[in-house]
């Protein structure tokens, strides 16, 4: 990591920053918490060594990455939460806020968020197959 301390400082923020929107995503519909987790471990592999192992044996985040690593799989479970998720966030929207060009843009983007996320495979190559990576 021959990084200067300012690029790792930076790094490091981001990480943590999207590890607590990522955290926050857990229980507040709408937002997303896997993206975050993804984007937090990726600083955390430029900035910080211990948090991204923390990261990657985290209980609930690390068969995220794991998946992600290994294919670019989204866990059905996780793709069923993210669409519920945005239908209530979406539902809360439209009946308690004025309608606007800016809604359209958010459902817009709510909509593109749900067909990339199902766009992606359930399990990785290695589980569909029947096998486990070699650090498993």
């Amino acid at each position: 990591m021959p990084r200067s301390p300012l690029v790792r400082l930076l790094y490091a923020l981001l990480a943590y920053a999207s590890l607590g929107v990522g955290l926050i995503g857990l229980v507040v519909p709408g937002l997303p918490t896997t993206e975050f987790v993804l984007l937090a471990a990726w600083a955390a592999s430029r900035s910080s060594p211990r948090l991204s192992r923390w990261l990657e044996n985290h209980r609930l985040f690390g068969p995220i990455l794991s998946n992600w690593r290994n294919g670019r799989a989204i866990a059905r479970q996780a793709k069923v939460a993210a669409s519920l998720s945005m239908l209530v966030a979406l539902l809360v929207m439209l009946t308690t806020l004025p309608h606007g060009y800016w809604l359209y843009a958010v459902i817009a983007g709510m909509a593109i968020g749900n067909l990339w996320i199902w766009s992606r495979p359930d399990r990785t190559p290695m589980a569909a197959a029947g096998t486990t990576p070699p650090d498993a």
